[in-house]
């Protein structure tokens, strides 16, 4: 049986005092033993997190990473740095690097193995444009993303990758998938998995669905039989992510 991850991704908000403010109130609230609850947040307010979640279960991640160790490469974050910090989630691959920074398959791809080097779960993203759905190619896209994204590592790395289902016609649009449009999408990387690697494997890697998730879908979504749980957004900034961490209440 799989068991459910749930990860908030801030994106680029909350100053570090806004974070460990929030992370104060909602520490109790999110607690789960019923899932895996992840706050990923911007790096400036990992320490603050890291911190304010020390001796709880809820795990910290980074909404990316570079994937040397060190080097001339101004701006970016090492998974060593990460490391050594307590990290130990990472999101990689989301639409909106690759939108707006040109992060490539291939990019990805390293990112992917460097974490799993370093000991960081990789949460790789993966999802369609609404022109790519309209055109009917939704699952060959994703089956080319997670084929790529995943090239190279033997299964039982790909065991310890979570993959993440964010159609990006529906990531902060308040537009959401239907659960059978997810589910269908989230078999169908399963499905691609396991003729890759094998059924064993693809029975073990979690799969989320991300795209305005909310307290009110989270239960619906949940409960398919390829969704694993959930990557979530502008919700996971509010009080209500305590509504999608206890979707079974």
């Amino acid at each position: 049986m799989r068991r459910k991850i749930i990860a908030g991704n801030w994106k680029m908000n909350k100053t570090p005092k806004e974070a460990a403010e929030f992370c104060k109130m909602m520490k109790d609230k999110v607690s789960s033993t019923q899932v895996d609850v992840v706050f990923c947040v911007p790096f400036v307010d990992l320490f603050p997190v890291l911190e304010q979640l020390k001796g709880t279960d809820i795990g910290v991640g980074a909404e990316n990473m570079h994937f040397e160790d060190s080097g001339a490469y101004t701006g970016e974050i090492s998974p060593l740095m990460l490391k050594e910090m307590g990290v130990t989630y990472v999101v990689l691959g989301h639409s909106e690097r690759r939108q707006y920074f040109n992060e490539t398959d291939e990019m990805v791809n390293k990112k992917v193995k460097k974490a799993l080097d370093v000991g960081i779960t990789p949460i790789m993203c993966c999802g369609e444009t609404l022109e790519q759905r309209e055109a009917g190619i939704t699952i060959e896209w994703i089956r080319i993303q997670i084929k790529c994204g995943l090239l190279g590592l033997t299964g039982d790395e790909v065991e310890k990758v979570v993959i993440a289902y964010e159609p990006i016609w529906a990531i902060g649009t308040g537009r959401t998938a239907t659960s059978e449009q997810a589910q269908e999408v989230c078999r169908a990387i399963r499905q691609v998995v396991g003729q890759v690697y094998g059924d064993a494997v693809a029975e073990k890697v979690r799969i989320q669905y991300g795209g305005s998730v909310s307290g009110k879908n989270a239960a619906e979504l949940f409960a398919m039989e390829d969704i694993d749980g959930g990557l979530v957004g502008g919700a996971s900034l509010k009080e209500e992510f305590q509504q999608i961490v206890h979707y079974q209440k």
